[in-house]
């Protein structure tokens, strides 16, 4: 199967007055993600707006996503899966605080409110089941996010060791910071790394501006992991334009997997 993480950023006015604005890309992003030819893709920052676009453009994709308790619906995770491939058996999330089911709370120095959510599907021709994470660890708190990434952790622990498990985020962490260390450390495997070995392929946040970027922000923070019985085929960093125009200020990544007997 094939998953994507796609940041597709939130909808700010300092982007539409530089033609970066939501209504300006939506189309070729679509287009973009369409070509992927994906069974599973996971959203971050995906605001109404978004969901409401990408359902009309997707309705081959069944989806599910929390929302903070705001007076909109805004499905900040989204999870969109294939209707003929799988079967949504549960679904569900919480929130990364010490507080995981008052919805809204945000603990330590994380600057919002943090969430995680997950769908439980069954593959239709195999019967195999899985679990597919999607989150967006803190932009800001260091302490929250190593935190954060230990929540995932100690969720994904609950279910048994034999079970294949996902978990794509814009992670706001270059792979040396430890919050990607607590991660690695409670069984999770980056599968660009599986593939492509340890050194960081650069940046995967570049503002709209592709490899002229040359921000703060070096290394690759967005990551599809996996836990357990998967094994990963291929990874890549999709580092698609037009016209020298991005669909969202982060590069899309993927990576093809297949659930081990």
């Amino acid at each position: 199967m094939k998953i994507l993480c796609c940041n597709i950023r939130v909808d700010v006015r300092e982007d539409g007055e530089a033609g970066n604005g939501w209504d300006d890309r939506k189309g070729f992003c679509l287009e973009f993600i369409r070509a992927q030819s994906a069974d599973l893709i996971c959203f971050q920052e995906c605001r109404e707006a978004h969901y409401q676009y990408l359902k009309g453009g997707l309705p081959e994709f069944d989806s599910f996503g929390l929302a903070n308790p705001d007076a909109v619906f805004n499905p900040g995770n989204a999870i969109f899966f294939s209707r003929a491939r799988f079967q949504m058996v549960s679904a569900g999330g919480f929130w990364l605080s010490e507080t995981p089911h008052i919805a809204g709370s945000q603990s330590w120095d994380s600057a919002r409110p943090r969430f995680v959510n997950y769908v439980h599907l069954r593959e239709r021709d195999s019967g195999r089941e899985f679990r597919v994470w999607n989150g967006h660890l803190d932009h800001i708190g260091q302490v929250a996010r190593e935190k954060q990434a230990q929540c995932i952790v100690e969720a994904a622990e609950a279910l048994p060791e034999d079970f294949p498990q996902l978990f794509t985020a814009d992670c706001n962490a270059e792979a040396s910071n430890p919050a990607i260390d607590n991660l690695k450390a409670g069984g999770w495997i980056d599968t660009y790394t599986a593939v492509h070995g340890p050194d960081d392929p650069g940046f995967t946040y570049h503002r709209f501006m592709g490899p002229a970027y040359d921000g703060k922000t070096t290394g690759k923070i967005d990551f599809i992991f996996c836990r357990g019985p998967v094994k990963t085929h291929a990874a890549e960093i999709i580092r698609d334009s037009r016209d020298g125009r991005y669909p969202s200020d982060h590069y899309f990544i993927s990576a093809e997997v297949t659930l081990d007997q």
